[in-house]
């Protein structure tokens, strides 16, 4: 296998000869064929090709080979963000009746997503805390669990997750373990290689990195049991397409397969050919940004922690984080660019800590080429209550400061004057 780096550059779109150096964008919503029979062996699934850009399209195919490969997958389905591939992942899987475990320290919109819009449809959600004992964890499966869900790196708790515990907890209880790995993204951690089934990705941050494109990312390891007797709509006909059995027909593929067919054919939130085309500007050099991104930050969370004004910091690699262990277990080339940190003073204190801030962006996103800071209390996760909050890890103090590109000595300058602002 390529080193990741060169997965970057080289997997997806492979020119030929005479062919364009650069992936083309199929601006196409539908493809011509030269009969019926063949068009009706698309919608068998008998045939490969695209039929619909609701579903497939050449351009977004590319980029899906070369993020299934960089996981080391069997196969991927791009979304038109992060959210959709979240909920897909679940409801590939989930019914009406049915159940699923989730680490609380998650990504704020994506708790509602589980604890209210989800319920809404007759799906629970159990929220765990993911540094618990697996005794205690145990508790939390019902005969009718699906799944287990986690985030390599807490958005913005920014908790390394133990995925080859909880890899092991959900294989005992016969279910997948789906993980988030955007902020982590496969140049710092691939979740397979430590147990984890499936793969969920918002391509809108590391991926992405320029802040030019919304999108997700679904990738299945093709190495989940679907046919332990608990996930019956993948192993038995399909009435809605033509009575497929997904196990049958597609093997290993059998989950990712769903989710396009059936989910994606459905819902259609499918990206547009352009959006994948930045998209896979921003993979080429994702390798390259990550370890910028991992080294600014390693020196700004120490900067921080020595601060008086700070209450405390979270980020893995200081010795200090109950993640250290973890992170040197599953993301030893760094931890990517996102630290938390809790000022003195709550709300206001962080508030006057940020407003004072010129070079970093005070903006509602994060793993972006360029410095950014969040106040996640009174933002993205503004919708959860002071339980949730707690639970999530975000104190009113806390600020979620995004690390970019820029020298480092220009990134602690521009902290100086927030520091300085609290003083006035």
């Amino acid at each position: 296998m390529a080193h990741i780096e060169t997965q970057c550059l080289h997997e997806g779109y492979k020119p030929g000869n005479g062919q364009p150096k650069a992936m083309p964008i199929y601006q196409s919503t539908t493809y011509t064929y030269d009969s019926t029979n063949h068009i009706g062996q698309l919608f068998d699934l008998t045939a490969d090709g695209h039929m619909y850009s609701r579903i497939s399209n050449p351009t977004v195919g590319f980029v899906e080979e070369k993020i299934a490969a960089m996981e080391g997958g069997v196969g991927a389905l791009c979304t038109t963000s992060g959210q959709a591939a979240s909920l897909l992942s679940i409801l590939n899987i989930a019914k009406a009746g049915d159940h699923f475990i989730s680490a609380s320290t998650i990504y704020g919109g994506t708790v509602n997503l589980f604890a209210v819009t989800l319920k809404k449809f007759g799906i629970d959600c159990t929220f765990v805390d993911a540094d618990a004992p697996v005794d205690q964890l145990q508790k939390a499966f019902r005969p009718n669990t699906k799944a287990v869900f986690g985030e390599t790196i807490a958005n913005p708790a920014i908790a390394v997750f133990d995925i080859e515990k909880f890899a092991k907890l959900a294989h005992a209880n016969g279910v997948p373990l789906i993980v988030d790995n955007t902020f982590a993204t496969p140049v710092l951690c691939r979740p397979f290689e430590w147990g984890a089934d499936i793969v969920v990705h918002s391509t809108t941050k590391y991926m992405d990195g320029h802040a030019v494109q919304v999108g997700g990312a679904l990738v299945d390891s093709g190495n989940f049991n679907w046919e332990n007797g608990k996930f019956e709509e993948l192993c038995t006909p399909d009435e809605s397409y033509h009575g497929v059995t997904y196990t049958k027909q597609f093997g290993k593929a059998a989950y990712i397969t769903k989710a396009r067919v059936q989910l994606m054919r459905d819902f259609g939130m499918y990206p547009a050919a352009h959006t994948a085309f930045l998209l896979d500007l921003g993979l080429q050099t994702l390798a390259v940004r990550m370890e910028r991104h991992c080294r600014n930050a390693e020196q700004v969370a120490q900067y921080l922690a020595a601060r008086s004004e700070v209450e405390f910091v979270n980020y893995p690699t200081l010795e200090s984080s109950p993640y250290a262990a973890l992170a040197k277990k599953y993301l030893p080339k760094g931890c990517a660019g996102v630290i938390s940190f809790s000022v003195k003073g709550g709300r206001e204190s962080a508030v006057k800590f940020m407003d004072s801030l010129q070079l970093a962006n005070n903006v509602v996103h994060v793993a972006d080429i360029c410095t950014c800071v969040l106040h996640p209390a009174s933002s993205t996760h503004r919708q959860l209550t002071d339980e949730q909050l707690v639970a999530a890890g975000i104190t009113p103090g806390l600020i979620r400061l995004s690390v970019g590109l820029e020298h480092i000595d220009d990134i602690l300058a521009d902290l100086e004057k927030g520091f300085a602002a609290l003083h006035q």
